[in-house]
This record gives C-alpha cells, structure tokens and sequence, in this order.
C-alpha cells in the first residue's frame, strides 16, 4: 500500500468508530439527544417489525456493538473483524430502516455509504497504524 492508502485507511477508521459513537454517546445522554428512553422509543419504530417485548433487547445488543466495534477500530485490534462487523451491522441498521420507514430514509442518513466503507475498510491488506501491525511486528522480529 502507499503512504496515502495508509492514511486513508486510518482515517476510514477512525471515521468509521465516530459513526458508531457519536449516536451511543447520545443515547447515554452524554451529547444531551434524549437519552436511553428516547433511543428506546426510536429502537422500537426502526425495529417495528419486531414484537415489543423484544425491542429493549436489540437496543442494548445494538449498544453493546456500537460500542465494541468502534473501539476496535480505535485500537486497530482485529480490525478486519471489526469493520466486518461494523459492515454487517450497519447493513441490518439499512435493512431494519428500509423495512419501517422505506429506503428514503436509508439513502438520506448515508447508512449504506457507512456500511460500504466499512466492507471496503475490511478488504485492505494491512493497517499500518494499528494494534495489529504492531503485534504482527513483534511476532516476526
């Protein structure tokens, strides 16, 4: 890779890790945004196919991702892993959308851009600046 495929990958993820933290940080209530049970009310109308009771699970499993994931790319730790997973979450996050609101709503908040940065992240070689290189370093010195 060169220098500026190394750059764009770090900035792929670390963009990617802002996707996911920013909306956790407000349903925690950190950026104000309404809080746990404002994301619940929304979780629910995403997931309306689901029956209620089910709802609060797939919000703190969501959660439960949206935090994981993101630190992983942060650190750069099982990297491909992670943006494989941010890829396939985001991709059921368009897929939930699409089925509750239509595709407008997928297209306009670029959920499908956010998924295919992520696939596309995963396809890389290598992570240059990351935990991986380093203890990929270590490993053969």
């Amino acid at each position: 890779m060169n220098r500026f495929q190394d750059h764009a990958a770090l900035f792929l993820r670390l963009a990617t890790a802002a996707n996911f933290l920013s909306p956790v940080a407000s349903r925690l209530g950190l950026f104000g945004g309404g809080g746990w049970q404002k994301f619940l009310v929304y979780a629910g109308q995403v997931n309306a196919f689901a029956p209620p009771a089910l709802v609060p699970w797939l919000a703190v499993a969501a959660t439960v991702l949206e935090i994981t994931i993101p630190l992983l790319l942060v650190l750069g730790w099982h990297t491909r892993i992670a943006a494989l997973g941010a890829a396939g979450l985001t991709l059921l996050f368009a897929a939930a959308m699409t089925w509750s609101f239509g595709i407008k709503e997928v297209l306009d908040y670029a959920v499908l851009v956010d998924s295919s940065s992520a696939l596309l992240l995963a396809t890389l070689p290598r992570y240059r600046w990351s935990l991986d290189a380093w203890l990929a370093s270590r490993r053969v010195a």
